[in-house]
This record gives structure tokens, C-alpha cells and sequence, in this order.
């Protein structure tokens, strides 16, 4: 009697299970879509940020600085907020494109430092030869210092890329329906808590994870 009613316990919350999972599903897309076009504005900003605080020129040193400190400085979800109330009234913006901006803008900030760094670890003697083979300043960056210090950013940045994907569900706060988001209106409907946030949690650990791997990849091809 006690085991048939362990067996109905159990397949009754595989059967939760189950439902929330199929319920999630469709807004797993969405939370992969978000996190990939924001870290791809974010690697834009990033690069030309990070190259603007190795600027000789002091005045886009300075304001590539400010840049950096104000948007570090600055929770996300107040970016958040700020983008899509704010500027998001004036420029007419969609929940997903001030979630893209939002989180692109915020990571950008820490990209640049990671990239500024990576670049400055280059020796000095690197730049040195370039020039002195004919190459002009970009062409030194472009081909000889940008691909070593790709090798040496790689673990930082994938790391940001991981975090980048889980602060997308602080975008669920103005309504797009992301992974999380579908959790918080699972739980309004069936007042299921435990098994909800236990199954979003578990794809995002199976995202996070997957990405892990992918790092880890890259990190033996550039070896």
C-alpha cells in the first residue's frame, strides 16, 4: 500500500512536471533569441569601447571612461527600467529591443574592460614589429593584435555571455515573455511554485552548461 502510493506521488508530479515544461517551452526560444542579439550589440559596443580607452586622444579617452564607470555603476534592472519608461516612450520601443538594448549597453561596459585588458597584455615588441614590417596602426591591430588577444579574452567574456543569459530574465519585470516570465504566469494560473522554479531553473542550468562546454571548446582550438 505504501509503495503504490509513493508510485502515485511520484507519477503525479512527473506529470506536473511534464505540464510545466510543455508550458515553458515556447518561450525558450525567445530567451536564447534576447541573449544573442543583445551580446551581439554588446561585443560591438564593447570592442569600440574597450579600442576608445586605449585612445591617444584624451578627450575619447575621458569619455569612454565616464561610459564605463556610470554603466557599471547602474543595477540593470534600473537600465532596464530607465530604457524602456524612459527613452522607450520618446524612440517608440517594443519590450524586446529596449531588453536587447538594455542588456547590450550594461555588458558593454564590462566587455570594454575585458578587451582593453586583453589587448594591453600583447607585449609591446608585438606592435614594434608589426610597424616596423610596413604595417599601418590598424592593420597591426586588426591582424596582429586583435587575433592574440581573442585567444586571452575568451574565458572573461564567455563568462559575461553566461551572466548576460541569465540577467535576461530580469527583462520578464516589463512583460516580454521570456523564460522566466512564462514561470511567473505558470504560478499565477496553478499556484504550483516549487516544481515551477525547479523546472526554469533546470533549463537554464542546461544553457548555462551547454555554453560551458562550447567554452571550453574554444579555449582547446585556440590553445
Amino acid at each position: 500500500m505504501l509503495l503504490q502510493q509513493i508510485f502515485n506521488w511520484i507519477s503525479f508530479q512527473l506529470h506536473i512536471l511534464k505540464n510545466i515544461l510543455i508550458f515553458l517551452a515556447p518561450a525558450i526560444p525567445m530567451t536564447i533569441k534576447l541573449t544573442l542579439v543583445a551580446f551581439a550589440l554588446d561585443l560591438i559596443l564593447g570592442l569600440l569601447i574597450g579600442l576608445a580607452r586605449l585612445s591617444q586622444r584624451g578627450l575619447i579617452k575621458a569619455l569612454s571612461k565616464i561610459y564605463v564607470d556610470v554603466l557599471r555603476g547602474i543595477p540593470l534592472l534600473v537600465q532596464i527600467f530607465f530604457i524602456y519608461f524612459g527613452l522607450g516612450k520618446i524612440l517608440n520601443l517594443d519590450r524586446f529591443l529596449a531588453g536587447v538594448i538594455a542588456i547590450a549597453v550594461c555588458y558593454s561596459a564590462y566587455l570594454a574592460e575585458i578587451i582593453r585588458a586583453g589587448i594591453q597584455a600583447i607585449h609591446k615588441g608585438q606592435y614594434q614589429a608589426a610597424l616596423s614590417l610596413g604595417m599601418t596602426p590598424y592593420q597591426t591591430m586588426r591582424y596582429v593584435i586583435l587575433p592574440q588577444s581573442f585567444r586571452i579574452i575568451i574565458p572573461p567574456v564567455a563568462n559575461e555571455f553566461i551572466a548576460s543569459l541569465k540577467d535576461s530574465s530580469l527583462v520578464s519585470i516589463i512583460g516580454l515573455r521570456e523564460l522566466t516570465r512564462a514561470g511567473r504566469e505558470y504560478y499565477s494560473q496553478y499556484f504550483v511554485d516549487f516544481q515551477t522554479w525547479l523546472v526554469v531553473g533546470i533549463i537554464y542550468l542546461g544553457m548555462t552548461l551547454s555554453l560551458s562546454r562550447l567554452v571550453s571548446y574554444l579555449e582547446k582550438k585556440f590553445k
